[in-house]
């Protein structure tokens, strides 16, 4: 049996905790507001990771520690940081080896797709900046480090752009409103993917100081949309298209630098992560009835 410290408790972070703890290990979960959790041998503890020194006494004896944490969408810039560092310093102190749930921001809209794993990041918007500059903070640190990286989320409890954009109009049975190209492939990463991608990470016996990417399912958001109209059995709506303006509008101006996402195809290449890690993308059907919290 090992022990693990999860920095975040989110959707990915409650899901890596629900994981190890499923395979017999003692697991610390620790968020500012961890709340509770029914799995196993996990122990919730509420905490600020920019502590380094309660955190580190949290992980003390940690075979890992998982960096899973998610700042304000509008406060990257200032709120990541400190969040990185204090679990980046918390992990050399103990000796434990790093896993940070990242995205692919870092790659930037010049960047051609399918992504891969070793492509070199080129970031394009801020925050795509912060994530660069995050993973090289943990890369360069004195303990084995690896990134799983995702693209955007469904899962139940996700905080995405289609949970906010899309999905309470679908769940009104209104015409749903969205950015980018309606019609572009995109790739979609689900929560429970994301956790299992890191757990299988942890375990990786290659040389660390790498990326993998969640294996992902790749859909237009027209496909979605049908596929979430589907499995609420209603009618598939009408789809309109949010411009840089709508998103000002609306209060979301943090979409607007990353509306490159939607405004061509998106598509992950994960073949490294099937192969070494093992792990396949869960059915996009799987994705929407999660999101819905359908059983």
């Amino acid at each position: 049996m090992s022990h693990y410290v999860i920095v975040g408790a989110g959707p990915v972070g409650r899901e890596t905790a629900r994981l190890l703890a499923a395979e017999g290990h003692s697991v610390i979960l620790t968020s500012r507001n961890a709340g509770s959790i029914d799995a196993g041998d996990v122990r919730t503890v509420s905490s600020d990771a920019t502590d380094v020194a309660q955190l580190a006494a949290l992980a003390k004896g940690a075979d890992a520690i998982f960096m899973c944490a998610m700042a304000a969408y509008h406060r990257w810039p200032t709120d990541f940081f400190p969040i990185m560092d204090g679990t980046v310093k918390a992990a050399e102190q103990v000796g434990a080896r790093l896993l940070v749930a990242g995205n692919v921001y870092g790659y930037g809209a010049r960047t051609a797709g399918p992504l891969t794993a070793d492509i070199e990041p080129d970031p394009t918007s801020r925050k795509g900046t912060v994530r660069h500059i995050m993973w090289q903070r943990a890369r360069r640190s004195n303990v084995p480090a690896i990134e799983v990286r995702a693209s955007d989320y469904l899962g139940n409890g996700a905080v995405t752009y289609f949970s906010l954009l899309a999905l309470p109009s679908l769940l009104k049975n209104e015409p749903v409103s969205f950015l980018g190209d309606p019609d572009a492939a995109h790739a979609w990463s689900f929560t429970k993917d994301t956790a299992k991608t890191l757990v299988a990470a942890s375990r990786y016996t290659g040389e660390w100081g790498r990326a993998f990417h969640v294996p992902s399912q790749s859909a237009s958001v027209r496909e979605l949309v049908k596929g979430f109209a589907v499995a609420l059995k209603i009618d598939n709506p009408k789809l309109l298209r949010l411009t840089s303006a709508d998103l000002e509008g609306i209060g979301f101006g943090e979409a607007v630098e990353m509306s490159y996402l939607f405004e061509k195809p998106l598509l992950l290449d994960a073949g490294d992560t099937e192969t070494l890690l093992g792990v396949t993308a869960s059915s996009l059907d799987a994705m929407v009835r999660d999101t819905l919290a359908v059983q």
